[in-house]
């Protein structure tokens, strides 16, 4: 018996040629007709959505899990004018991006194509399941999605809500696929399928990530875990200080963009660490700190390199005090994974040390590392963000699900 994995991928390969054929226009009112349904079914959604949060609960799931997990009328809402956004965006489909004659008389044109079939696995988060279905629709795209057992009900509800929207437009609702089964065994089984899938992405944790990358024979677009830093340095200001690590941690804790670890220059600290330690305990997050720290701050509990190494998403926050920004570029390149890192400082030349020489995808001087982001880009929404080097790198829109094809036109050119 073939299993659920192949079937629907099979389904969306076969709907990927109509997907090659249909125009902006078409893919625009499409991604608008989906937006107009989900607002439409939006309490059927969230009854769907309250299945998932009563079995977190009784699972014993994480306040940051169950946030990311949660959908009301207001993230209904935005996950809807999202879709709307995206149609407004210029389709990077057939766009040309260049053009030349050879000596022998060829003319050779590279432009834009979908990447296929692309299967997105991902976790607690069916704001990701709209994200995915949209950005692929308008990149001519068909996508197979498994989310995390988590968001089950959900999810099943939401494609349904999508599925049948489509069927009223000229993109094929087959183009649109949820694996419904729970079982890891499926993500394997997904991980294998050359020939139906053009490329696997996968969104969530770094055991997720690791799982996908070292398993998949599909070629996969990494997107990293977050393990992000906010170095203060001593020509900081310290109310701009106090803002951007308050909101790179405690605006949203459970995103892979939100601080883990807090870097402060020993000066700095001196005079301001307590001050802003204490707003952090007001926003109930958890302090671990070195030795020095605990001097400053007597409730901080003792950090050890595996809390460095950690990806929390959770109301805890490592901090260290550092001797100059050398140490702190040093730390960075140690336990970050190459995501987001922010400096904050009045020094021009330590600012652009830092964006010089930390590798990252995306490296902020005097600004939260929670912008790191496909909507705050202007991108509409994002596929996921790319800690890798090969394809596409940080917050990935429109182009990023795109490939290249080569036109060639002759007039009976042989080669000798």
């Amino acid at each position: 018996m073939t299993s659920e994995v192949v079937q629907k991928a099979t389904l969306a390969k076969r709907a990927a040629s109509i997907m090659n054929t249909v125009t902006t226009d078409q893919k625009n009112a499409a991604l608008l007709t989906i937006a107009d349904a989900l607002i439409k079914h939006t309490a059927d959604i969230i009854e769907a959505n309250k299945l998932d949060l009563k079995n977190g609960e009784a699972a014993g799931t994480s306040r940051s899990l169950l946030d990311r997990l949660a959908l009301d009328e207001a993230r209904i809402e935005a996950i809807a004018q999202a879709l709307r956004e995206i149609a407004d965006l210029p389709d990077p489909v057939g766009e040309l991006l260049e053009q030349f004659d050879r000596p022998n008389g060829l003319h050779i044109e590279k432009s834009r194509v979908p990447l296929g079939v692309v299967g997105i696995i991902y976790e607690a988060r069916p704001n990701v399941t709209v994200d995915a279905a949209g950005l692929c629709l308008k990149t001519s795209n068909c996508v197979v999605l498994r989310g995390g057992s988590a968001a089950l009900e959900s999810n099943r509800k939401i494609i349904e809500v999508l599925r049948q929207a489509l069927e009223s437009t000229a993109l094929p609702a087959d183009a649109l696929q949820l694996i419904e089964d729970s079982d890891r065994a499926s993500v394997n089984e997904m991980l294998k399928l050359n020939g139906l899938l053009d490329v696997i992405i996968p969104r969530g944790g770094s055991t997720l990530i690791r799982t996908v990358v070292e398993n998949a024979t599909v070629p996969v677009i990494e997107t990293g875990a977050g393990i992000c830093h906010t170095y203060i340095d001593a020509s900081a200001n310290v109310e701009m200080a106090a803002s951007i690590s308050l909101n790179a941690k405690a605006q949203r804790p459970s995103v892979c963009n939100s601080m883990e670890t807090l870097l402060v220059h020993e000066a700095f600290a001196s005079e301001s660490l307590l001050s802003i330690a204490e707003q952090f305990t007001a926003a109930k997050v958890e302090l671990r700190g070195c030795e020095r720290v605990m001097k400053l701050i007597p409730h901080a509990k003792q950090a050890t390199n595996e809390d460095y190494a950690t990806e929390y998403n959770d109301y805890i926050l490592n901090v260290k005090i550092v001797d100059n920004l050398d140490e702190a570029i040093a730390h960075i390149s140690n336990y970050g994974t190459q995501h987001s890192e922010c400096i904050v400082t009045e020094d021009a030349g330590n600012a652009a040390r830092f964006m010089q020489e930390i590798d990252a995808a995306a490296v902020y001087h005097n600004a939260s590392t929670r912008f790191t982001d496909g909507f705050e880009f202007g991108f509409g929404a994002e596929i996921g963000i790319s800690t890798q080097k090969l394809h596409a790198r940080g917050p990935m829109g429109l182009p990023a699900l795109t490939s290249t094809k080569y036109r060639i036109t002759g007039s009976g050119q042989i080669r000798g």
